[in-house]
């Protein structure tokens, strides 16, 4: 099997940019493809009784279509080993078993995606895991949120829907005098706008569904460590436990990252404006976007941050109807779950995203409305909001 960090290595003088198109996509050996094929395969052939050839036995301890995506995991993330699954809730539930064991604590913060409340909360909590909430906005309050028994730290920064904001450096050096490994969802920045690894945090992870694959046609998650000891760790528990991601998701995924600088330029710039109209509009009293200067987190995001992405959420006058009368009327906009493809859309968090958190101090507001603003034309999504809105 390829070695990863050889991979990252042989990249890492280059831009992003350069790293997204080329990491992991050497090309094919016995044609000189320029793409990796998609190895629509289940086993291979031996050399001779446990005589792998090039590493390869099974295909749910290794692909090589899937190898490539995570070479190029690794090397975007500025990691040393990247693994890949079958979406983001299987790497997050490989992760947190491969590092918590009943008894054990983790600090979850009050903001984040409703699927990953429900398995600390619905899943994990009945295996023994114990969870507290913080404001990871606030380093001192994930102070507080700690017990001796605390061996993870979780973070979504921009959260998810609130876009709430992390100093991921200030949170790391709290998990390290704990003792505790510090987990950085980087979902809604993606690797093009956000590092984590490199502000200390020990593991990052990813929707690859969102940003990364990019259109809408695929679900995928991902891991990527520091630690090259961790990486074995994790590669072991996700071959025993198999939520790999497949050969043609794992091949629609890299295709995808090789775009995601350029539609991450265009989210972001989209996304301005729309929370620069919004900011303005009558019926919408708050826009949550760490772009504009009066977001709490603004100052950070733009330490840690390359830009501040395409997501936008606002809350509207009139509460949850209103809200929901909004989302029904947008025409552009489509009305789904999900984010981060080339599409805009929209949606309620409270009745569809995070229904799950419902009555929990996640709980989100009623009358929030959360945009995924895509690559369209700025012109085209400003009026359909402002038709929407009334």
């Amino acid at each position: 099997m390829s070695d990863t960090h050889n991979s990252q290595n042989a990249h890492s003088g280059h831009g992003f940019e350069t790293v997204a198109i080329h990491a992991g996509n050497t090309a094919d050996p016995l044609t000189g493809a320029v793409v990796p094929p998609i190895y629509q395969v289940s086993t291979y052939k031996q050399d001779g009784v446990g005589g792998l050839r090039g590493g390869y036995e099974y295909s749910r301890s290794a692909n090589p279509t899937r190898t490539a995506l995570e070479e190029n995991l690794a090397a975007l993330e500025g990691g040393r080993r990247g693994l890949a699954f079958a979406s983001g809730l299987a790497a997050e539930d490989c992760l947190l078993r491969t590092l918590l064991s009943p008894g054990d604590h983790v600090v979850i913060p009050n903001d984040a995606y409703g699927g990953t409340f429900r398995l600390f909360a619905k899943v994990v909590s009945r295996w023994g895991v114990e969870w507290s909430v913080a404001d990871t906005s606030d380093p001192a309050s994930v102070r507080a949120a700690l017990t001796p028994k605390t061996k993870v730290i979780w973070v979504e920064t921009p959260s998810n829907p609130l876009l709430g904001i992390t100093d991921i450096a200030a949170v790391a050096q709290v998990a390290r005098e704990a003792g505790a490994r510090l987990v950085v969802d980087n979902t809604f920045a993606s690797p093009y706008l956000q590092q984590p690894l490199a502000l200390g945090a020990d593991v990052v992870v990813h929707s690859l569904t969102k940003y990364m694959g990019g259109h809408s046609d695929v679900v995928g998650g991902a891991l990527i460590v520091a630690d090259p000891a961790l990486g074995d760790e994790l590669a072991y528990h996700q071959n025993a436990m198999g939520a790999v991601a497949g050969p043609m998701d794992a091949w629609l995924v890299l295709r995808g990252i090789k775009t995601l600088p350029v539609r991450m330029d265009r989210h972001g710039e989209n996304a301005t404006k729309v929370a620069d109209m919004l900011s303005r509009h009558a019926r919408v009293t708050r826009v949550l976007y760490p772009g504009l200067p009066e977001h709490p987190g603004h100052e950070v995001a733009a330490k840690q941050m390359k830009a501040f992405g395409g997501m936008v959420s606002f809350q509207v006058e009139g509460g949850e109807e209103a809200a929901v009368a909004v989302c029904d009327r947008a025409k552009l906009f489509t009305l789904g779950e999900s984010l981060g493809g080339v599409e805009s859309l929209i949606e309620h968090p409270g009745r569809m995203t995070h229904a799950s958190v419902a009555g929990s101090a996640l709980e989100v507001p009623s009358d929030l409305v959360r945009l995924s603003v895509g690559i369209e034309s700025a012109d085209d999504l400003l009026a359909d909001l402002q038709q929407a809105l009334g």
